[in-house]
């Protein structure tokens, strides 16, 4: 067994165990690691320390049952391993930013922590040649797009610390709330749009270090004379370009935890490995005339290294 592998049959116990106590040194036990070895191991690979990541875990299932109004705040605390309210509540607003309570009252989209899938640091797939890991299919090829396509929608600014995968941290998923705001404000432009296509756009501009700009909209084959407040205009401008394909069994799933995964694997493992990086943007397309699985597109520009200066 590689010691990636063992990693991978510890994320799957911790999965399994979220509602029961788990100690570092029974999933050492699992692993067939000594604690000591185990523990650095983890880190290494999973990028958070064994019990900060079974709380994160536990923190993200919370989440979810959160979102059922007729559970009290106590029994999902409790099912989850927090010895009381107040414990529980501290916690969620330190991960957060927000408290339990005022979680439910909004439901906000927050960036809680996935389960890794470790076997994506260890496979390099070419060209046109499908990866198929966990729950998801990935396929990465060059694309040339030759006519200019123009996006209507909203942008905000997103601190980079705070945002998963960027910034590994958890937080409110503020492009995640954008997408909320603009779908409950794309009428006002709906006659310009087309149904099939939306993209969520991020770039950096020169003045902004530790932030980046998020643009979520759709594709406008027909402009009008004037844009509604704070609608803005975005072209996907003409080039060559590294198209990473997403697809999974649902949306949910496709623009959570399957884009966190396969954009860890374009920029950390596909692009380095081929020497290349990309210019300070990349695209989120999304396709909602797909009928038998949900998939999308991340877009970037690719750059060889030796040119990035």
């Amino acid at each position: 067994m590689h010691a990636w592998e063992a990693i991978e049959q510890s994320l799957a116990f911790i999965e399994e165990n979220l509602t029961e106590e788990i100690s570092t040194e029974e999933l050492a036990n699992t692993a067939g690691l000594s604690p000591f070895y185990f523990q650095r191991l983890f880190k290494r690979l999973v990028n958070k320390p064994v019990q900060e990541y079974v709380k994160l875990r536990r923190l993200a299932k919370a989440v979810e049952s959160l979102s059922n109004t007729e559970r009290r705040i106590l029994d999902v605390a409790l099912d989850y391993g927090f010895s009381s309210h107040a414990n529980f509540t501290r916690v969620f607003k330190e991960t957060y930013g927000i408290t339990p309570e005022e979680y439910r009252k909004d439901l906000p989209m927050l960036n809680t922590f996935d389960r890794p899938e470790v076997s994506m640091n260890y496979v390099l797939v070419d060209e046109g040649i499908p990866l198929v890991v966990g729950n998801i299919v990935l396929e990465i090829q060059r694309k040339i797009l030759k006519k200019p396509e123009i996006y209507l929608g909203l942008e905000t600014q997103v601190c980079i610390s705070r945002q998963i995968p960027v910034g590994e941290s958890t937080s409110v998923d503020v492009p995640g709330q954008l997408w909320k705001r603009y779908h409950m404000e794309k009428v006002l432009v709906a006659d310009n749009l087309s149904t099939g296509v939306e993209i969520g756009m991020s770039y950096m501009e020169d003045t902004m270090r530790d932030f980046f700009l998020y643009f979520a909209g759709g594709l406008a084959p027909n402009l009008p004379r004037s844009l509604p407040e704070d609608f803005v205009k975005k072209e996907l401008s003409i080039g060559e370009y590294i198209v990473c394909r997403i697809e999974a069994e649902d949306f949910e799933y496709l623009v959570t935890t399957a884009l966190n995964q396969a954009s860890k694997y374009l920029f950390s493992i596909w692009l380095p490995h081929h020497s290349l990086t990309t210019e300070a943007f990349s695209v989120e397309k999304y396709y909602y005339d797909s009928e038998d699985m949900a998939c999308m597109e991340i877009w970037v520009k690719p750059i060889p290294m030796k040119n990035r200066d």
